[in-house]
């Protein structure tokens, strides 16, 4: 087996995907919409996707447990160490925020990165950085958990498997972010 580095060099990180393969079973699969049942599945469905846990104090959210313990081990096995850095959107920084980026910073490339970030925010502050995002040329879209705000894909540096690169998902009081739509579904916080 290969490691979780070299599949993501070698695939140039085009999806967390592959994240979730090698983490299986670690929260990767889609938050559940609101107000559905988590515990309930679907008729001929094998089993329903686990609800996101409950919001945790701001104060408490730290790079490790914004994620789930498996894929934190899963990167940590791999030589992956993590960068702590304000959570900023445009010129907006969110002081209560978190960024972190993930990955091998050894490498002389540079190339195995993955950003995840959190923070609460206020209705007032979201709307500004949607707004000022989509002047941008970002692109806004509803979502079931709130507006995903993601970069152009004909701009974006990587796409995940649905073509969508950076992604902010706004919601009643928190946003998330991370380089592609589909590492949003690794946070488990919010």
């Amino acid at each position: 087996m290969t490691s979780l580095s070299a599949r993501l060099r070698g695939a140039g990180i085009a999806s967390l995907l592959a994240i979730c393969s090698v983490v299986a079973l670690s929260g990767c699969a889609p938050a559940t919409a609101p107000g559905a049942d988590p515990t309930t599945a679907a008729p001929g469905e094998a089993s329903a996707t686990p609800a996101r846990p409950a919001a945790i104090d701001p104060d408490d959210v730290t790079c490790e447990n914004m994620l789930s313990a498996d894929t934190v081990g899963t990167f940590g096995s791999t030589g992956w160490t993590v960068r702590e850095d304000p959570f900023v959107i445009l010129d907006l920084e969110l002081p209560q925020g978190i960024a972190c980026t993930w990955g091998d910073f050894s490498s002389p490339t540079n190339d195995d990165l993955i950003l995840f970030g959190w923070s609460p925010i206020s209705a007032a502050d979201a709307a500004t950085a949607q707004a000022s995002l989509t002047a941008e040329g970002w692109l806004s879209k509803e979502d079931p958990r709130g507006v995903m705000i993601t970069e152009d894909p004909s701009s974006a540096l990587r796409l995940d498997d649905e073509g969508y690169g950076m992604t902010y998902l706004f919601h009643d009081g928190w946003v998330e972010v991370s380089d592609t739509r589909q590492g949003l579904d690794l946070i488990e916080i919010g």
